[in-house]
């Protein structure tokens, strides 16, 4: 049952009738700055909480996230300034506008608190990822930093830094599987600092900067940087290469430097890169996005290069001078030969970041095995021709994955999410696809008689000779021309729910 959820913080009794106006039991304001109904809470903290809530001015009253920050100082002079700081900062996130950014819709005061009005995601965040389906390897966590660090670039561009990157604050989009930053406490922790340093030791203050184990030494003591967001994006991964908060591990007694090295077992070229995010010296981390972007396209070449062209190239640079009349023959050769093949190694470095990668040699009994203790994650996996006849396969994820030739009879795949995946000349007779999300796949030629694709999602996925014969295609997204490409006949039921086949063409 929907209600209406009473936000003052000191309700003892915050649910009430959804047609109310006036909180039942503490009689505050239910419509905030008359245009907003909360109808949930989702979460709270020491700054203030996060709801639910319903757009009463447009028509079929939208969902959006509601976020209120209380400012709770006494002195007039101190709201007055915090008001200031808090309008002044929300503008700056206004001016934010990236797809993988939830849009800012509105912010005003209502009851001496501040709010902030937010597109509202349908996703998972990372932690509870971890929790339900197992903590990443290498290779997820590559990709994962390869998709997340041109957003945390992009918000740098616009003079702003996150202040609160962890994995609670990273969605993973139901609809398309695209990471989505949520929550920044850019408003927040400007409000707090500012407070702070004007007014000393205020009722603020209490309230961190940022999430414990997070958020770098500079941030703690109210300085952060740009940096700051890149440490917190290597506390980040710890935590998703482990299932373990940052806080939790032991820190060398001499430097702050978190000890995790004998605790995940990475290659020492990404371990290199991890530790130099998580530098407590801020001197010694990556100043910006793009040093780190830099760094995940050389670092899988420095193993190959360092014993060979990289080697060679050295030894074309320090000469003795005997030699030096041979440089512009053959040492010089070698020079230009390992620099144009370094250029190219990592022109394909950054072509392959784009391209579908193969982590784990998977074999039948290997796959089986993790199915039935519950692993549901198999993006980015060569599953060809593999077999998986009847299985219970709902909402599971084959993100990129290779699945070739596979046969998926009878299969239950509702609501899983192959983005990406090649599924040329795969079997999915009678299988149940309700909801499945397809979008960018390759089903040519697969074979889907008799299976339910109700309300699936085939956006931009080739379907040249698929056999749709007898599907039942109900609201599937799908366009006209895409439907031109396959085998159909009188049992298929068509996008509108008919199966006048004749006439769609």
């Amino acid at each position: 049952m929907i209600i209406s959820y009473c936000v003052n913080p000191d309700c003892p009794n915050p649910k009430n009738h959804p047609k109310l106006k006036k909180c039942y039991t503490c009689g505050s304001s239910l419509i905030l700055n008359q245009r907003y109904r909360v109808i949930k809470r989702l979460g709270k903290g020491g700054f203030g909480a996060t709801f639910v809530g319903v757009d009463l001015t447009i028509a079929d009253n939208p969902l959006c996230v509601v976020k209120q920050l209380r400012p709770a100082v006494d002195d007039p002079q101190a709201f007055k300034m915090a008001l200031s700081l808090f309008k002044r900062e929300a503008k700056t996130l206004d001016k934010i506008s990236h797809p993988q950014i939830p849009k800012l819709l509105n912010y005003f005061v209502h009851e001496n608190q501040f709010y902030l009005i937010q597109e509202l995601i349908n996703g998972q965040n990372l932690q509870r990822e971890v929790k339900n389906n197992g903590v990443y390897g290498e290779f997820a966590i590559k990709r994962f930093l390869e998709e997340i660090t041109p957003i945390i670039k992009y918000i740098h561009s616009q003079k702003v830094i996150h202040r609160d990157l962890k994995p609670a604050n990273i969605l993973r989009r139901k609809k398309d599987s695209k990471l989505i930053l949520i929550d920044f406490g850019a408003v927040k922790d400007q409000v707090n600092t500012q407070l702070a340093q004007t007014y000393g030791q205020t009722a603020l203050t209490k309230f961190a900067v940022g999430t414990t184990g997070y958020a770098p030494p500079e941030q703690m003591a109210m300085r952060p940087i740009f940096s700051s967001d890149i440490y917190a994006l290597g506390a980040t991964c710890l935590y998703l290469l482990t299932g373990k908060s940052p806080k939790k591990f032991e820190r060398h007694p001499d430097t702050g430097e978190l000890l995790w090295q004998t605790e995940i077992n990475i290659s020492s070229g990404f371990k290199k890169i991890l530790t130099k995010m998580l530098a407590p010296d801020t001197r010694e981390r990556y100043k910006t996005a793009d040093e780190l972007l830099t760094a995940l396209d050389i670092a899988p070449l420095e193993q190959g290069f360092s014993r060979g062209i990289i080697n060679q190239t050295k030894q074309s640079m320090f000469l003795d001078e005997s030699d030096s009349d041979d440089i512009t023959n053959s040492q010089l050769s070698d020079t230009l030969s390992a620099t144009a093949q370094l250029k190219k190694a990592i022109k394909q470095r950054k072509e392959q970041r784009r391209s579908n990668f193969i982590t784990i040699k998977w074999n039948q009994d290997t796959f089986l095995s993790a199915y039935q203790t519950g692993k549901k994650d198999f993006s980015d996996q060569e599953l060809n021709n593999f077999d998986f006849t009847e299985l219970k396969l709902n909402k599971f994820i084959f993100r990129y994955s290779q699945l070739k030739g596979s046969v998926f009879k009878n299969s239950n795949l509702s609501q899983s999410n192959f983005y990406g995946a090649d599924l040329q000349e795969a079997n999915f007779t009678n299988a149940n696809l309700f909801q499945t999300y397809f979008a960018k796949c390759n089903l040519q030629n697969a074979d889907l008689r008799g299976a339910n694709l109700q309300g699936a999602d085939l956006t931009n996925a080739n379907l040249k000779g698929a056999n749709l014969c007898g599907c039942n295609l109900k609201n599937v997204k799908v366009s006209q021309s895409q439907l031109k490409e396959t085998k159909i006949n009188w049992a298929t039921t068509f996008p509108d729910g008919g199966r006048r086949w004749w006439k769609m063409f």
